[in-house]
């Protein structure tokens, strides 16, 4: 029973990614180019959030698939495009970040699965300064 209940789960998971991708084949990979792999947002006031834009471009023939992005941290919340972006086009994944109760350097990153040639997980950071509230 447990096996048939593990099996019918799988398939499940395999059907949510396919309708996801629909018209992209998950098994071709692709090449992606990272713009802005690394920023720095500078200084903050704690309690500010702030919306972190990372770049990045299919340099393949093949379509892009961003299959999911994992936040290092409950402080940082990913947003990425759900649809395949097309070989030369760009895309953009978006961390928003609270900076509430994080004051001092912030050191931050996300884990970024994609289909790509070589390694399909990329990490993706950011860096800043969260000062205290005067008062």
């Amino acid at each position: 029973m447990i096996l048939l209940s593990a099996l019918v789960f799988l398939a499940a998971c395999q059907n949510n990614a396919q309708e996801r991708t629909a018209g992209a084949d998950v098994n071709s990979v692709t090449t992606i180019q990272w713009l802005d792999s690394v920023v720095d947002k500078g200084t903050i006031e704690e309690g500010q959030k702030i919306e972190i834009p990372f770049r990045f471009k299919n340099t393949g023939n093949k379509p892009l698939i961003i299959q999911s992005v994992q936040p290092g941290c409950g402080c940082t919340v990913a947003d990425y495009p759900k649809q395949p972006i097309a070989p030369g086009k760009q895309g953009v994944i978006k961390g928003l970040f609270d900076s509430n109760g994080r004051s001092g350097i912030n050191n931050k990153s996300m884990t970024v699965h994609a289909n790509t040639e070589g390694r399909q997980q990329h990490i993706i950071s950011f860096t800043v300064n969260v000062q205290k509230k005067a008062g």
